[in-house]
């Protein structure tokens, strides 16, 4: 291990976030010597961007904390390849209409956690210059500099080629634009640092090698651990699909939830990684144990929802939380919530089907088991009959509110009338 001095080389090791380095020893005299800029890319490959790419939005939090310049890259041109990376299979082409709709979504992300009208980070888009490239131009220019033989040893690209799918000729160009991006980088705004997860390894080292062998400019390379919980599962994975960076697609109050049912095992790590509260203050926390570490989830959970939505919505949502599962008396303050019509209701909607439909459970065999197990509440009482139905007289609270709906102690949703506030 590297003794490092530069502050931001640092706080990185002790957080956690770093991985892999092609340079790590001339990377950290030169941030010891003056501010440097580097950039994460982001495909938008969806609409919005997921927990999974959340360490890579802290370490660029981190960066600009230390006095670097930072960028995020959205990969529209980029996007019309797809990152071929590990994924068993081709991503599907989009159209330039959802790829446009995609970029909006990731913008927005982003502006959670950065602000781009800071002096020190700056957005960009690599449609601006690869949408302009001549072909024969690139391969006389940049592909003279790559050997198909070193590309097909990177781990990303035999991952796809033992299997039928195979690579298609067009993925097998995205590291090649992936190194064009960072020498045009480079080049436009001094670029010398580009950041990733470590499934990025051999597309980045490849846009160092490039730098270095046609501007003659030291560029460094660095990547981050791809994080699993301590049980094996996938960052960011619920029972639900993914959990989302916009209260659109995943609920504050789920959001919160999510950090707050972290793994005992797990706990001390992510604190590190995905909040920012001083290294000093871990020291304490991580001495927490048995039911006391409890205390330390709720940190967790508070700090990184208001790192996503802000301080207030946190701290509604751990307030909720709070009467939830600690308080005798039902709150249904900032809880999710799905509006039904009132004739639905009136007619009533059997249990077994609006759990599924509420995403409390992802199938109604799903719905039936956790009757049975008598994990279905409705506003607190459990439910053991497998054709129970919901109408207008379960709703409760002040003009007749809601109707809560629980599965399990940790997981709940705010059944409300349409129109009705």
């Amino acid at each position: 291990m590297v003794n490092f001095h530069s502050p931001f080389m640092q706080e990185a090791t002790a957080r956690g976030f770093l991985y892999q380095c092609t340079h790590a020893e001339e990377l950290d005299e030169l941030m010891s010597k003056k501010p440097v800029t580097a950039y994460i890319g982001f495909d938008p490959t969806a609409d919005c961007l997921h927990v999974g790419s959340l360490i890579q939005i802290m370490l660029l939090r981190l960066l600009q904390r230390h006095g670097h310049k930072v960028i995020a890259l959205i990969g529209g041109g980029t996007a019309k390849i797809g990152d071929p990376s590990f994924r068993e299979e081709s991503r599907q082409l989009m159209t330039e209409e959802r790829i446009k709709t995609n970029q909006i979504g990731i913008e927005a992300c982003l502006r959670q956690f950065l602000s781009f009208d800071d002096c020190g980070v700056r957005l960009v888009n690599n449609a601006d210059w690869l949408d302009r490239l001549m072909y024969i131009d690139v391969l006389r220019d940049v592909g003279v500099h790559f050997s198909v033989n070193r590309m097909l040893s990177f781990d990303s690209v035999k991952s796809r080629l033992d299997r039928e799918q195979g690579l298609t000729f067009l993925e097998f160009n995205y590291s090649i634009l992936q190194a064009y991006d960072f020498r045009e980088l480079s080049r436009r705004y001094g670029v010398c640092l580009q950041l990733g997860g470590s499934d990025q390894w051999g597309n980045i080292v490849s846009g160092v090698e490039l730098i270095r062998r046609t501007d003659q400019t030291a560029v460094m390379g660095m990547t981050t651990p791809l994080l699993t919980t301590a049980s094996g599962g996938k960052m960011g994975k619920t029972a639900n699909g993914a959990l989302w960076l916009s209260a659109q697609r995943t609920s504050v109050f789920d959001y919160w939830q999510f950090w707050r049912n972290t793994a005992d095992a797990d706990v001390h790590r992510f604190l590190r990684l995905f909040t920012e509260l001083p290294l000093k203050d871990y020291i304490e926390l991580e001495t927490l144990t048995g039911e006391d570490i409890n205390k330390a989830k709720i940190i967790l959970a508070t700090e990184a929802t208001a790192l996503c939505h802000g301080r207030i919505a946190a701290e509604e949502a751990a307030t909720a939380a709070h009467q939830t599962f600690t308080e005798k008396h039902m709150t249904t303050e900032g809880l999710p919530t799905h509006t039904l019509s009132e004739n639905r209701l009136k007619n009533g909607i059997l249990l077994i089907d609006l759990l599924t439909e509420t995403g409390l459970t992802t199938s109604k065999s799903e719905a039936r088991r956790l009757i049975r197990n008598g994990g279905a509440r409705v506003n607190m009482t459990a439910i053991g009959d497998e054709n129970h139905s919901i109408s207008l007289q379960d709703m409760i609270g002040e003009n007749e509110k809601g109707i809560r709906l629980s599965s399990g102690r940790k997981r709940h949703i705010l059944i409300k009338l349409e129109n009705v506030h």
